[in-house]
């Protein structure tokens, strides 16, 4: 017998399997985090049954699917057999409607018990768009920097001993700069983007706080729920910052080790024409081109980030709290002992 569940009651499942049955091009631009892709239809196959929808009659695309559909059936059920070895099966498509209602029939026809999602994917963004329009529950702990100084290795640090840090440029897919998408592939898209952060913050909700990254608005293609950045503006600012010498290496590190990096790098000095000028660009370029990379690192970061952030390179009253990263396991055990102080405030155990 088919189980039919609420995308609110999804979490009561122990490992589900979340199967979306939708066409590659549905799936790829927003799904359920952790789903994996069973489509009933291909994007080619899934315009044609909508082309006859719409220009002949809804019986005939009906019977288009079927056509479609049927010697496909047999490899869907071998595959989500063997998927319901994992864990308890969930079937969804857009709206909960045929696609879904379709293959889980048939599925509980061989035996194999299987659930569907009401309401399908609509029915999950629509409990994330409700959740971005609220008021966050979290205090937000930001931690602002200059280019380099190791945020987002620091954030890792924190992840990694149990604390709530949530590192949106990972989410994103992007560093959050003019070189951000160097080495990372594409971008997800908004609606992906929106519901892998809703995914991080549901798991984050038993705490009183979370860390974050200063970031703008936008991070490289997508654009942080406007609740999210009123929250980071209201909330504590910690400094971290780092000698010039060891953000150089920092980054000449992480971007070295990317296949193609100097060429992109390259490609990419052409969107800073307009704020440095076409002769200091130029000047860019060349240290790039002769291999004077620590040189061409050190230039950027002080003629350009230190100058475009304009956070502090040292101590500063400005901040909630402010941390040396010049040796990083002492400043992640100071931050740590700040982070575990604050929440004892926020419960009001102090």
């Amino acid at each position: 017998m088919i189980k039919e569940i609420n995308v609110q009651d999804l979490k009561t499942l122990d490992h589900p399997i979340l199967v979306d049955v939708r066409s590659e091009g549905e799936f790829a631009e927003a799904t359920l985090p952790g789903a994996v892709n069973l489509p009933l239809f291909d994007n080619l196959e899934r315009a044609q049954i909508g082309t006859t929808y719409t220009q002949t009659t809804p019986g005939l695309a009906r019977e288009l699917g079927l056509r479609i559909i049927s010697p496909k059936l047999p490899q869907l059920v071998k595959k989500l057999e063997k998927l319901s070895k994992s864990g308890p099966l969930v079937l969804f498509c857009w709206r909960g409607g045929t696609r879904s209602k379709s293959l889980a029939t048939v599925v509980d026809l061989m035996g194999i018990p299987v659930y569907r999602l009401l309401g399908g994917y609509k029915a999950y963004r629509k409990q994330v768009l409700e959740y971005f329009q609220t008021k966050l529950p979290f205090q937000v702990v930001v931690l602002c920097g200059n280019t380099g100084v190791g945020k987002t290795e620091l954030l890792g640090k924190l992840r990694r001993e149990g604390y709530p840090a949530i590192d949106l440029e990972k989410l994103a897919n992007n560093r959050g700069s003019v070189f951000g998408e160097i080495g990372l592939g594409n971008p997800p898209s908004q609606k992906k983007f929106e519901g892998l952060l809703y995914e991080e913050l549901i798991a984050l909700s038993k705490f009183s706080y979370i860390i974050l990254e200063c970031e703008s608005k936008r991070i490289g293609r997508v654009t942080l729920p406007i609740n999210l950045n009123t929250a980071m503006q209201e909330g504590k600012q910690v400094l971290q910052y780092d000698s010039l010498e060891n953000r150089i290496q920092r980054l000449l590190t992480e971007y070295t080790s990317v296949p193609n990096a100097l060429h992109e790098i390259g490609v990419a000095l052409e969107r800073l024409i307009r704020t440095l000028g076409h002769v200091k660009v130029r000047e860019l370029r060349t240290l790039l081109e002769t291999g004077c990379l620590d040189f061409f690192t050190e230039r950027l970061l002080v003629e350009y980030y230190d100058k475009l952030y304009a956070y502090s390179n040292e101590p500063s009253s400005d901040y909630a709290f402010y941390l040396n990263y010049l040796e990083p396991e002492k400043a992640l055990r100071e931050l740590g002992g700040y982070l575990d102080s604050m929440s004892f405030r926020v419960f009001g155990l102090s």
